[in-house]
C-alpha cells in the first residue's frame, strides 16, 4: 500500500510539473520558429493574455506592437455575414432572395441560388481559388470567371462545399443595395461602432501605417496582393477582433434572434447537419457550441475561436504563415483552458 501512494504521489507532481500555462505554451511555439505575431486569449470573459511576439517586418527587425494589423484573410467572411445579416433585418433583403435579384450579372446556371446557400457554402458556385492567381485579381475578374464556367458543381441546397466565390457575390450584393463600397459599409456599421480603430479593408489605393508583412517559413516575403472583398481582404489586429467577439455575445451588432441565425447549420441531402453557419464553422459537442474559422492566404495564418457557452476567446494572428501550426497551437492553447 505505501508503494502505491508513492507512486500516486510521483504521478501527481509529474501531472502538476506537465500542465503549462498560456504563456509557456506560446512561448514555446515562439522559440521553436513556429510563430511571428499576435495573441489574445479571454477566459470566462476576462483576458488572460494579450501580446505579441516578433517581427511586423523580419528583415529589418521592426518588432510587432499591438497595433500592428494583420492580413486576416478568410476571417473576413465573419465580416460580410454580419453585413448581410444587417441588411436583413432593416428589410433590405431576405436570405432566401435569389442573388441575382441584386447582381444581375451573374451565369445564368447560377439564377437560383440564394443568399442563405451563398452564407452557408451550399451554393454550388465553383470556388476560384487556386483556379485565379493573379495579383490585384478583383471581385469582377471572379465573376467572369464564373460566367466562364458550365455550371454548378451541385444542386444549391443539397452538399457543403466551400466557395470564397459565393462570399464575393455577398459583397457586391451589400455594394448593390447600400450604394457604397463594401469597405464603407463595414467601417460605418461595424468598424467605427465597435471603435475597431485598427481594421480597415484593404483597396487599391488604401495605405495601411505600420502593417504586418507576410512571409513564409523560410523568411521570404509573401506579402498580400490581391483586391477581392467579401471573402477575404481585412487587416486587423487581436484587440479588434476581441471588441467583434464581444459585440456578437452582447448582441451589439445585430439582434438575438439573427445572431442566433449566424450559427444555424443547414441540414443537407444526406440528413446530417452542415458544420458551416452563416461565416463561422460550428461544432457542437457536451452541451457547448463553438464557433471558429480560420484564415489563410500568402504569409498568413489567422484563428478567431470562440466558445459560446462561456467567455472563452483564443485570437491569432501571424504573418509567417506556413511555419505556424493553426490547429495544433488550438488543441494545445485549449487544453490550458480547461
Amino acid at each position: 500500500m505505501k508503494h502505491f501512494y508513492i507512486i500516486f504521489f510521483l504521478i501527481l507532481i509529474g501531472c502538476q510539473t506537465t500542465s503549462q500555462t498560456p504563456g509557456e505554451v506560446i512561448d514555446n511555439y515562439y522559440r521553436k520558429g513556429k510563430f511571428n505575431g499576435s495573441i489574445l486569449i479571454a477566459q470566462n470573459d476576462k483576458v488572460i493574455m494579450d501580446t505579441v511576439f516578433g517581427y511586423r517586418d523580419l528583415h529589418q527587425k521592426v518588432v510587432l506592437k499591438k497595433g500592428t494589423p494583420f492580413y486576416i484573410a478568410s476571417l473576413s467572411k465573419s465580416f460580410t455575414a454580419i453585413a448581410i445579416f444587417q441588411l436583413a433585418e432593416k428589410g433590405f433583403l431576405s436570405l432566401d432572395d435569389n442573388a441575382v435579384k441584386f447582381v444581375d450579372d451573374l451565369p445564368a446556371y447560377a439564377h437560383y441560388v440564394t443568399i442563405r446557400q451563398l452564407l452557408n457554402h451550399t451554393s454550388g458556385i465553383r470556388d476560384y481559388e487556386n483556379k485565379l492567381t493573379q495579383k490585384g485579381l478583383t471581385n469582377n475578374n471572379v465573376i467572369h470567371w464564373l460566367q466562364s464556367q458550365s455550371g454548378l458543381d451541385f444542386k444549391p441546397g443539397t452538399k457543403f462545399q466551400y466557395s470564397n466565390s459565393g462570399y464575393i457575390i455577398l459583397s457586391l450584393i451589400i455594394e448593390k443595395i447600400s450604394g457604397i463600397s463594401y469597405a464603407q459599409f463595414l467601417k460605418k456599421n461595424i468598424f467605427y461602432p465597435l471603435q475597431m480603430n485598427h481594421t480597415t479593408v484593404y483597396e487599391s489605393n488604401t495605405v495601411i501605417p505600420d502593417k504586418a508583412i507576410g512571409y513564409n517559413k523560410d523568411k521570404k516575403v509573401d506579402d498580400y496582393s490581391i483586391l477581392t472583398t467579401g471573402d477575404g481582404g481585412i487587416y486587423a489586429t487581436a484587440e479588434d477582433l476581441f471588441q467583434l467577439d464581444r459585440a456578437l455575445r452582447t448582441n451589439q451588432l445585430l439582434s438575438e434572434e439573427s445572431i442566433k441565425l449566424l450559427y444555424q447549420t443547414p441540414i443537407l441531402e444526406d440528413g446530417t447537419h452542415s458544420e458551416y453557419g452563416s461565416g463561422w464553422f460550428i461544432e457542437k459537442s457536451a452541451g457547448t457550441m463553438i464557433a471558429q474559422h480560420t484564415g489563410g492566404l500568402a504569409g498568413f495564418r489567422s484563428l478567431f475561436w470562440r466558445d459560446l457557452e462561456n467567455g472563452n476567446t483564443i485570437i491569432a494572428l501571424t504573418n509567417q504563415g506556413d511555419a505556424f501550426p493553426v490547429f495544433d497551437f488550438l488543441n494545445d492553447i485549449k487544453k490550458t483552458l480547461k
